[in-house]
């Protein structure tokens, strides 16, 4: 199964404006990165990919159709991975690329 191309196309749309935004391929998929840092992503797993604070890690998990990410068989702390019912309205979707977004932009550049 490949990434989600329509929700790619809604990420791009809500990043259009931003600033530095770099387009690359990876987990099977895409990711959209700021300063080297992967804001938010998209695999053939399915739903949006997005790094957060570790220690926010939990509280996350705890949200309707939060799940962790999880790659080579182990959770990734300081993931998460919404799934498509958590980005299926155009506010949640871009709430959860704000914040991916915020944390990229957070970090010095790589």
């Amino acid at each position: 199964m490949a990434y989600d191309t329509e929700l790619a196309d809604r990420v791009r749309t809500l990043l259009m404006f931003e600033p530095d935004v770099v387009e690359k391929r990876m987990f099977g998929g895409i990711a959209f990165l700021i300063g080297g840092h992967i804001a938010v992503g998209l695999s053939a797993g399915g739903g949006l990919l997005m790094r957060c604070e570790r220690d926010e890690t939990d509280d996350l998990l705890a949200q309707p159709h939060v799940e962790p990410f999880v790659m080579r068989g182990r959770a990734m702390n300081g993931w998460v991975r919404v799934a498509g019912e958590g980005v299926a309205g155009d506010s949640e979707l871009q709430r959860w690329v704000e914040a991916g977004v915020g944390l990229a932009r957070s970090l010095p550049p790589s």
